[in-house]
């Protein structure tokens, strides 16, 4: 069976994208590394521009779309990070962007989207609102979408953080991921099989969201349509494509709490000095916790994202 999206596309991606995103850093910490009992490698996708890896699926979908003489105008719906991306892509190209986002965004990504030039239409949370809002737009207004996930030119977009990881730190035995809609993941994955087939690919996601566990485990894509979680980049559940790509090589996807979330978080901002997001520190919590088997002991990591709310910590008590 062929896969949805080839390493191919992912190259092609890299190509296309190269002037428009970073080549961001990858860091270490000994003091994660000990509390953690292996050697760490953090791909900082937080310092991406637009503050998330989202920028380089935006930025490959919006290429191909002017390339090929489509729409001015792009839509889509986003809980923050893909929404910011996908308005500084279409601003960088000369497109409208109109995205739907949730009523419960963070104020931040709500802000960055308009600060961008996005119109945004909030609706109530959820996958299916998200979905029917979106829907309403393109039928009165017209427009392309480019989901969030579930679209063959962001998973290969996504692909291409994976594809300069693993071609600067050449030596690890592992690699884990968040996941929410799957876009990282799958992209991920295809980059990682064409790199290094023997290299285990992970992903992590909070308990209380845990439809990718779910679907990985039963064969089967489980949706969730408002899971209440800190991470709120991975209250989506995973898209067609990507369910795909990651039923098929995705060596398994565990999960975490929110306590465990959040002392990550806090843990990556001591040690690092660096703010990263709650869903980024997905991944660091299931290290932390002795999720992934301790055979592996050279484990990227992607930071996905450093978006957050600096007036809502998630270890601050409500005013």
């Amino acid at each position: 069976m062929t896969d949805p999206v080839v390493f191919a596309d992912v190259e092609a991606a890299a190509q296309r994208i190269a002037g428009s995103v970073h080549r961001t850093p990858i860091i270490t910490s000994r003091a994660l590394d000990a509390l953690a009992g292996r050697r760490l490698y953090f791909k900082c996708e937080n310092l991406q521009r637009a503050g998330a890896f989202k920028a380089r699926g935006a930025m490959n979908a919006v290429a191909l779309i002017k390339s090929q003489g489509n729409a001015p105008v792009v839509a889509t719906h986003s809980s923050g990070n893909h929404g910011t991306a996908l308005a500084l892509a279409a601003r960088e190209g000369g497109l409208k962007a109109i995205v739907v986002m949730p009523e419960n965004s963070a104020a931040p990504k709500i802000a960055a989207v308009a600060r961008l030039g996005g119109e945004i239409v909030l609706c109530k949370p959820g996958r299916v609102a998200r979905e029917a809002a979106l829907a309403e737009i393109l039928k009165l207004r017209g427009g392309e979408a480019v989901h969030p996930y579930d679209d063959r030119r962001v998973i290969a977009g996504q692909g291409t953080a994976a594809r300069e990881f693993l071609a600067e730190q050449t030596d690890l035995d592992a690699l884990i991921v968040p996941v929410g809609g799957g876009g990282l993941l799958a992209g991920t994955l295809v980059a990682a099989r064409a790199t290094n087939r023997d290299l285990a690919v992970f992903a992590a996601e909070p308990a209380q969201a845990d439809d990718a566990a779910r679907s990985l485990s039963g064969g089967e894509r489980v949706l969730l349509d408002a899971p209440e979680t800190v991470a709120d980049g991975l209250r989506a559940s995973l898209g067609v494509l990507n369910f795909e790509l990651i039923r098929r090589y995705c060596r398994a996807i565990v999960t975490v709490s929110e306590e465990e979330i959040i002392a990550a978080m806090r843990l990556f901002l001591e040690c690092t000095k660096l703010l990263i997001e709650p869903s980024s520190a997905v991944p660091l919590a299931a290290l932390l916790a002795g999720r992934l088997p301790a055979t592996y002991q050279r484990v990227g990591v992607i930071i996905t994202g450093g978006n957050v709310d600096l007036d809502r910590l998630p270890w601050q008590s409500p005013t």
